[in-house]
């Protein structure tokens, strides 16, 4: 388990790179396109946990709408705690002026991602078409620098935070808001969840044959 040693040195590195990560991230966000189409957010793993797509204009297209669940500006997936914005590292943009196209990308996504994954996606699409083809994403943009993904994916940091966040979401849910929606966002936490706990118990498993073994 990761601590932090009280003092004043200590907490002024945190903090300075607490400020690092903000600036890479706003730096990255400046760079996705202001027009309007299909987005996904990608874990640390740069598995995909969300999908969603925007036709604001006037809100900065897709910029705005991911600059808004990254800093849980107005988002209801963050007000519903149906994403943990700590686990968003990757971006990908796919621009698109039709309304009609911008539909069945976002379900061809989802119906491809979503059986391997569960997605915080509250709501499930209707299936696109059998013949859609899903094109490339114009932009991949990562939004937390390598360093701080090696550090988050640490299990012994990422187990508490998810079931820290998933405590979160069950008290939403028994207090706020009870809803089919945020139901299936609850058991895509807890799959990961669960996940993360094996790996935590997979580490600390090979710690103890490591000094068994006397390494």
């Amino acid at each position: 388990m990761h601590r932090w040693r009280k003092g004043r040195s200590v907490g002024g590195g945190v903090k300075k790179l607490r400020n690092s990560n903000i600036r890479f991230r706003e730096s990255a966000v400046r760079q996705i396109t202001t027009q309007i189409g299909v987005y996904a957010l990608s874990d640390l793993d740069d598995v995909p946990i969300y999908v969603g797509q925007t036709v604001a204009v006037k809100e900065r297209g897709i910029r705005g709408r991911v600059q808004r669940h990254l800093t849980s500006a107005r988002s209801d997936m963050i007000a519903n705690r149906q994403l943990d914005v700590w686990e968003i590292a990757f971006v990908r943009v796919w621009p698109e002026t039709d309304k009609a196209q911008i539909n069945a990308l976002e379900s061809g996504l989802f119906h491809q991602w979503d059986p391997k994954s569960t997605l915080m996606n509250g709501r499930i699409p209707p299936a696109p078409p059998n013949d859609f083809q899903i094109p490339n994403p114009v932009q991949c943009i990562q939004v937390i620098d390598d360093a701080e993904i090696a550090l988050r994916k640490t299990p012994s940091l990422r187990l508490p935070r998810q079931a820290e966040h998933y405590g979160q979401m069950v008290s939403h849910y028994l207090t706020v808001k009870d809803s089919r929606e945020i139901v299936r966002s609850m058991r895509a936490h807890f799959e990961r969840l669960m996940r993360y706990h094996g790996l935590l118990l997979k580490e600390a498993g090979a710690e103890i044959v490591g000094r068994e073994n006397g390494d």
